[in-house]
């Protein structure tokens, strides 16, 4: 059988409070024409569907438009929440989800309802164990759903998500091909940038081992760097379809198509998204930077290595209107000049104006300004 492998969509996204929803679009067009033309038996989607846990309507339709449109192209289609995800909430569209065609598991329940099975067109037969994202606090409440019992005071995470894997890889076979699908962070995994700092933490990694050596192919979602993970079993993470920010600027935004069956082992091919947006960061003194060559397409993150100055950010960004963050960070810093003056007894418009040499910034404008704003203010200030 065939799978296409896609985790960490985070519909809705912002770049700086401008909207990637046209960009995601894009993206997803290209993964429903991907999982078409490699006429995938499966898809999965491994988690983290919005970046947020109340998205707008806007992001709500694209979601499930895309997953529409994915089952549409005759697969089979899987679908997780992650951490960004209201678990809950998505469950609130299992119906909806049902009556398309789609398998949607948002939050915990029986074991027996995280076990999807299938046959392929070929006649493959193949068996999946969904597990949406758990956070640490709920994690005995799994294991009671799991009807596992207590696994004592001192079981930490990890271990109440190896108990929970076994339980729903009891019953895998030799005869079908054996599927696992979760959004966790598994030791050794490298993470993207974009993830929540809380839930890549040791307390939230688990080790490889979890997963049995029949399991034919575990996809899983969470870190957005596309990577595999040396384990007992194939262990993959597919990486995000866009980079969400500057972290990930170096990534290749890409899905996994893997190829497998009951008796051979999976095989995994990479293939990029090339309608992603990219990111990318620049650096240089105004001069230098009017002469940069950037893609036209990109987010730009800019670095200005010269004294501020008034004006300086509105030229940066009339030279680059994409630019989302532009920093002004001068080569030479006063930071090992003379201690600080003494601030008492001085006006404040001096005190401005040493807070400017002392960082940098030498443009006389900029202290006439304070100078004025100053006197605005003490004036109305007066008349109040």
């Amino acid at each position: 059988m065939r799978i296409l492998h896609t985790s960490d969509w985070h519909v809705g996204v912002t770049m700086k409070g401008r909207s990637r929803l046209d960009e995601q679009r894009a993206v997803f067009k290209q993964i429903v024409d991907i999982t078409r033309d490699e006429q995938a038996d499966l898809v999965i989607v491994a988690g983290d569907l919005f970046d947020t846990a109340s998205p707008s309507s806007e992001a709500q339709k694209l979601l499930t438009a895309a997953l529409s449109a994915l089952h549409q192209t005759g697969a089979e289609v899987v679908v997780i929440a992650g951490n960004h995800d209201n678990g809950r909430a998505l469950d609130a569209l299992r119906e909806w989800a049902r009556a398309a065609g789609i398998h949607l598991r948002g939050s915990l329940g029986k074991a027996a309802d995280h076990l999807v099975t299938g046959t392929t067109r070929d006649g493959e037969r193949w068996k999946i164990a969904a597990l949406p994202f758990i956070a640490q606090r709920h994690a005995v409440r799994a294991a009671e759903l799991f009807e596992l019992g207590a696994s004592g005071a001192e079981a930490n995470y990890a271990d109440h998500l190896r108990r929970l894997v076994a339980a729903l890889t009891q019953d895998f076979g030799p005869d079908t091909v054996n599927l696992f699908t979760g959004h966790l962070t598994v030791v050794g995994g490298k993470v993207g940038g974009g993830e929540r700092e809380v839930h890549t933490v040791a307390d939230y990694a688990v080790p490889a081992a979890i997963f049995p050596p029949t399991t034919s192919y575990a996809a899983l979602g969470h870190l957005h760097k596309a990577q595999a993970i040396n384990g007992p079993c194939p262990i993959r993470y597919s990486g995000g379809p866009i980079a969400v920010d500057f972290g990930e600027e170096d990534h290749t935004p890409s899905v996994a198509v893997v190829d497998v069956t009951a008796g051979t082992p999976a095989r995994v091919r990479t293939v990029p998204l090339t309608a992603a947006v990219p990111l990318a960061t620049v650096r240089g003194t105004l001069e230098q930077l009017a002469k940069a060559t950037v893609d036209d397409r990109a987010w730009l993150r800019v670095f200005v290595t010269e004294p501020a100055r008034a004006g300086l950010r509105g030229e940066v960004a009339d030279l680059f209107p994409r630019a989302v963050q532009i920093h002004i960070d001068p080569v030479a810093r006063l930071a090992e000049a003379a201690p600080r003056e003494r601030r008492s007894g001085r006006s404040p418009g001096e005190l401005f104006t040493a807070y400017l040499a002392e960082n940098g910034h030498d443009d006389p404008a900029v202290a006439g300004l304070f100078a004025k704003l100053y006197e605005d203010t003490q004036t109305v200030a007066e008349e109040s």
